[in-house]
């Protein structure tokens, strides 16, 4: 009788314990993916959303790549990526959903004593393959140019240059003077510190450096000119959850495309997806891929 009574208090309390560890898990979102999502509109999304409905959501980094293929994995329960999906690298990238949430764009930067304060299509052109290599011929001081470039060819930021700029997504750059770094982090920080730096990161991210941002084609990439479309190099950001995405994934991404979510996203500085569905148009009238 004993024996039994002991063995039901342990059923239970294992019950017990493992609907308690079940409710927990449900009351936390997972989030990982590229910082420049991160610091477009995501934490501030997180703080807004944690506050209306408790849920707490755990943010980390790791880049777009990470945010797509853990969470197609169901090691997360939302992704961050700031490029599409790349089959053709990784197949369970067929998998993915993806979510457009706000716009973005890729910043030119430099350290902020460069006199160069633009750059045209060509000259980006030309610096990356290797014709440009010193900042007299861009204006500059008689010094070589530091090309500051991300690891690998699809990364969020490295993809998108590729695309958009050269439309040849396997493209080798060749800077006299190449500097790769992990991340956009990094790439950042040496153009804070390195005067004759360059590099392309995205504008969610650069404002926040102490960095000079260039005109690209006598454009700043700011609110304004990335809405109407006026700075040429804007890219989609997107949350990214697996083809049956849990319920509280399923409600973030409704909230950050919600009028409330908008608006967070557009007192970030970061213009909202909806905020201009004809970005969407000029992309795919240029050839660009961006489902």
């Amino acid at each position: 009788m004993y024996k039994s009574v002991l063995l039901s208090i342990v059923i239970m309390t294992f019950t017990v314990c493992n609907v308690t560890f079940a409710n927990a898990a449900e009351d936390i979102i997972y989030w990982a993916g590229c910082g420049i999502t991160k610091k477009a509109f995501m934490k501030e999304l997180a703080i807004a959303y944690s506050a209306k409905t408790g849920i707490e959501i755990n943010l980390q980094g790791g880049g777009a790549t990470r945010g797509i293929r853990d969470t197609v994995a169901r090691k997360l329960d939302i992704g961050g990526t700031c490029r599409m999906t790349l089959p053709n690298e990784e197949k369970s990238e067929l998998f993915a959903s993806l979510h457009p949430v706000a716009w973005d764009a890729l910043a030119i930067i430099t350290h902020n004593k460069n006199p160069v304060s633009n750059l045209n299509m060509e000259q980006v052109k030309d610096i990356y393959t290797g014709k440009i290599t010193n900042w007299k011929q861009l204006g500059g001081e008689d010094k070589a140019i530091n090309l500051y470039t991300r690891r690998g060819k699809i990364s969020g930021v490295g993809y998108a240059i590729r695309q958009y700029i050269f439309k040849d997504g396997g493209m080798e750059f060749k800077g006299q003077k190449e500097f790769i770094v992990k991340s956009s982090g990094p790439l950042e920080k040496a153009c804070e510190q390195d005067p004759y730096a360059l590099g392309i990161t995205g504008i969610s991210s650069a404002r926040k450096r102490k960095v000079k941002i260039l005109r690209f084609d006598g454009k700043m990439p700011s609110f304004d000119n990335v809405k109407n479309g006026e700075y040429g190099l804007y890219r989609p950001l997107y949350l990214v959850t697996s083809p049956t995405p849990t319920r509280l994934a399923k409600d973030f991404v409704a909230f950050a495309t919600s009028n409330e979510g908008r608006r967070i996203i557009r007192n970030n500085g970061t213009v909202p997806y909806k905020d201009a569905p004809h970005l969407l148009s000029k992309m795919l009238i240029y050839g660009f891929d961006v489902k």
